[in-house]
């Protein structure tokens, strides 16, 4: 009992200290809290303009089979080979011919022996549907109100030279050579027709049959037998940090449903 007026103290319970290893978890956990997970890498694609309307939604459908990115840069395909030679840093190399990958291979800056082909390009003629002249056909390239040929640069881009090796077999390049307008890539040849800059342009079918160029122009097949087979190659950089990753990627461009779409988009498949 407390006598009259005296009274009692409490004192608060004493706090049991944190063991250690639950110390430990806590703080695991503040950090994750706090750091961004990291994501892989995208793979680096040096890429031929005339993949530019066909490889962004292959990547993507890449990216939901396999959860790896991929971001490509699309150039005339020596201009790629040249930067990869000079160190740029990609992954995998997507050529429109099979020369430039053998020089790399060469070069020692590729993993394999050989390139891989992935696919097979067209040549065609095209021209807009407002354009004064004829529809596409050989006889546009002779008429003489011809006045503006676009083609990409021969020395640079497949396509070009395979523009080149077409009007030569036509005996008709000594004529046209002074109406050429030649561009950096493939690409740029289709926009300087789709702009009205030329009258017609031999270019890709891989760029004709894009929904903007398939609405405003119509083309004509050049004949395989006027230019040499456009063959596509590839190969895997050997500098790569994610060599396995490129090589999946490859696998996936050879997979027969993506063959079949590089198909509709104006790339013959290789089997």
């Amino acid at each position: 009992m407390l006598a009259y007026g005296q009274s009692m103290r409490f004192s608060p319970p004493r706090r049991q200290p944190v063991p250690v290893t639950r110390k430990l978890v806590f703080s695991v956990f503040g950090l994750l809290a706090l750091t961004p997970l990291c994501a892989q890498t995208p793979l680096r694609v040096a890429a031929a303009a005339d993949l530019e309307p066909v490889l962004p939604p292959i990547l993507e459908q890449f990216r939901q089979a396999t959860g790896i990115g991929a971001e490509a840069t699309f150039q005339a395909s020596a201009m790629l080979a040249t930067q990869i030679q000079n160190g740029a840093p990609f992954d995998l190399f997507l050529s429109a011919d099979l020369g430039y990958p053998r020089r790399l291979i060469e070069s020692g800056l590729a993993d394999s022996a050989t390139p891989v082909l992935y696919g097979r390009g067209t040549l065609v003629l095209w021209a807009r549907k407002d354009s004064r002249l004829p529809p596409p056909s050989l006889d546009l390239l002779r008429s003489p109100d011809l006045r503006r040929l676009a083609i990409a640069n021969p020395e640079r881009a497949p396509y070009g030279r395979a523009a080149v090796a077409a009007l030569t077999s036509l005996n008709l390049y000594d004529q046209l050579k002074p109406r050429l307008v030649t561009a950096e890539n493939i690409a740029q040849a289709a926009q300087f027709v789709d702009s009205g800059n030329a009258d017609a342009g031999l270019i890709s079918l891989t760029s004709a049959l894009t929904a903007r160029l398939a609405a405003s122009g119509s083309y004509a097949i050049i004949p395989d037998g006027l230019y040499p087979d456009i063959q596509q190659g590839a190969v895997v950089l050997s500098k790569s940090s994610q060599r396995e990753a490129a090589h999946k990627l490859l696998e996936f461009l050879l997979s027969p449903p993506v063959q079949a779409k590089l198909a509709k988009s104006g790339l013959r498949p290789v089997h």
